[in-house]
């Protein structure tokens, strides 16, 4: 896991007597600890303390001494980290190794929770199945998702995404016939949205029958050009992409045409 810089930790004990006699001890061992009156945890960088915990069989340690613990605590520290690990990584790889645990989160529509958890658990379910992903929902739309590896994450994040994706007027989105009709063509867009590629909306010249232009199963290259503000049904355009391609062939066409040259006039 990545981190600014390397960690190392000690655990700092003490032996003392009824007079207030007391012997600071470094590095514990488990009889020192089981008899000694504190074990005292201390762990950070070269820089600073990241964590500390402590247990007392006494009835309260002075702070002279736990001055003196942090100061042993910070000497062996860094002999940690400059002897006996003088070779370790001063920053971390730049990529993590593929045996590496991931987490990952998303932000969805909080309205949308229930679309990704499905029937009972029916969905996210099947998504954690698919994928051996953990994933977590909070109320505000916070998904955390952990896996032991890059591709597990991809899965069940793409799997959430498709069923969240919003699309809007505009959008310009690649999607997959998956019904013809007299009328037109239904293009999947994701894994729960579809929209409707009108006959009209095909091409520039007339087109009779929608077969001649796709069959099912054909990836297809669509703009959204209509939403239903009620039932977010979409309407679709291919010819609307072709409007610039269009209109650059009009244009070349007149550049074409005033290269030509001037015919000779006859008297």
């Amino acid at each position: 896991v990545p981190i600014k810089r390397p960690v190392a930790g000690i655990a700092i004990g003490m032996a003392s007597d009824k007079n207030g006699n007391y012997k600071i001890l470094t590095d514990i061992q488990d009889m020192e600890d089981g008899e000694g009156g504190m074990d005292f945890k201390v762990g950070g960088t070269k820089v600073g303390i990241t964590a500390m915990q402590m247990d007392t069989k006494t009835e309260g340690i002075d702070i002279k001494i736990i001055k003196e613990v942090l100061e042993r605590a910070k000497i062996a520290r860094l002999e940690i980290l400059n002897e006996v690990f003088p070779n370790i990584l001063e920053e971390p790889r730049k990529e993590l190794s593929k045996y590496a645990p991931r987490i990952q989160k998303i932000n969805i529509n909080p309205e949308k929770i229930g679309l990704v958890i499905g029937p009972g658990g029916k969905t996210i379910k099947e998504i954690i199945e698919k994928s051996s992903a953990d994933i977590n929902i909070e109320d505000d739309g916070s998904v955390f998702i952990s896996a032991k590896d890059e591709t597990s994450i991809n899965i069940a994040k793409k799997a959430i995404e498709d069923l969240t994706r919003e699309f809007e007027v505009g959008n310009i989105v690649k999607g997959k016939i998956v019904k013809i009709l007299d009328f037109g063509a239904f293009v999947e867009l994701s894994s729960n949205k579809d929209g409707l590629l009108h006959i009209s909306e095909i091409d520039h010249k007339r087109v009779n029958n929608v077969a001649d232009y796709y069959k099912v199963g054909d990836a297809v290259e669509v703009k959204v050009i209509e939403k239903d503000r009620t039932s977010g049904k979409l309407g679709l355009s291919v010819k609307q992409l072709k409007e610039n391609n269009k209109e650059d062939n009009k244009n070349k066409e007149e550049s074409n045409f005033t290269k030509r040259p001037i015919p000779r006039k006859f008297q």
